[in-house]
């Protein structure tokens, strides 16, 4: 799949953006507000570091919000929004001494927290993280546990939080009577934290591995798959541009060691439909199509570690 990293700001105030995906014309947004981005075409992603000064690592993550939220901005028929994009923000604080009250560990400490603003969602969330975050903050940690180089720190403590800004859809917010709820946009939001924590780990100076990026993969069924045998496969995939998802999949995967730390699939992966001569089964397309997202992803995080390491360079010669 062809990727290449485009430079250029997406407003008038914001930085360089480094885009996983196509070249993008100029005034593109509002020649073709409804165009769909094709199955293997990536979201271009905004990845800054070093945003929080009193952390010892930060950064800061969004995606390119989808088609059918610019159709939506460019010709709005609602007060509420078709869709939303992803903001995460995420903070490092450590390695730091554990309490004297705690038990000796020959290995870092890590502790991951995954919490959504109030405003993140459309159904406000509580100021106590409900289960799902719970279990965000369990995958992140597994994720993030296969890269940090643990025993450089024994008896300290590294705490990550991620907060989610502002959350995609978990459902198609179309006219069609087949549109439906489902957790779909979690798994958006676990490949997010997984770059954003690698980004902000870098940021902190903590020795690791290789860099970890998160990518997702759906089986989706919608107008353009009609007349094929089956679900389709979709790169990172934005519920809120599909009428249907059959089955999704995230991973954690460092391209330097070819390797994942961490797997989340889901749904029904049996009935994919596949190019000509493909022998694969659904799931391993699945998980073959998140490692490519992943890769993708990795472009962006590459240069934004980059861009940490020049700062920090530059603050420490004066």
């Amino acid at each position: 799949m062809d990727r290449r990293r485009i430079n250029g700001p997406p407003s008038g105030t914001r930085p360089a953006v480094f885009a996983s995906s196509i070249k993008t014309a100029p005034g593109a947004a509002t020649e073709r507000p409804k165009r769909q981005r094709q199955s293997n075409e990536l979201r271009k992603i905004f990845l800054k570091t070093g945003i929080i000064p009193t952390a010892s690592g930060s950064s800061y993550v969004e995606f390119e919000p989808s088609a059918s939220l610019a159709a939506a901005h460019s010709s709005p028929q609602s007060l509420i929004p078709s869709s939303s994009s992803l903001k995460l923000a995420c903070t490092v604080h450590g390695p730091k001494p554990l309490p004297r009250s705690a038990t000796f560990s020959p290995n870092i400490v890590l502790t991951t927290h995954v919490k959504y603003a109030p405003f993140a969602a459309r159904k406000r969330k509580g100021h106590i993280r409900d289960t799902g975050e719970r279990d965000l903050g369990v995958h992140l940690e597994t994720a993030l546990r296969g890269v940090i180089v643990a025993e450089r720190w024994p008896k300290s403590g590294l705490d990550i939080t991620i907060t989610v800004l502002e959350a995609e859809d978990d459902r198609w917010w179309g006219d069609a009577a087949d549109s439906h709820d489902a957790s779909w946009g979690m798994m958006n939001v676990l490949a997010g934290c997984v770059t954003a924590a690698s980004a902000a780990i870098a940021d902190a100076r903590i020795d690791c591995l290789d860099l970890v990026a998160g990518g997702v993969a759906a089986l989706v069924s919608d107008d353009s798959t009609k007349d094929e045998e089956g679900p389709k496969l979709i790169l990172d995939a934005d519920p809120a541009e599909h009428q249907s998802i059959q089955s999704a999949c995230v991973v954690a995967y460092m391209p330097g060691r070819d390797e994942i730390t961490e797997l989340w699939l889901k749904g029904d992966s049996s009935k994919a439909s596949l190019g000509d001569g493909d022998q694969r089964v659904g799931h391993e397309a699945l998980i073959d199509g998140a490692v490519d997202a992943a890769r993708g992803a990795h472009t962006v995080l590459t240069e934004a570690v980059k861009e940490s390491a020049e700062r920090f360079i530059r603050q420490a010669m004066g």
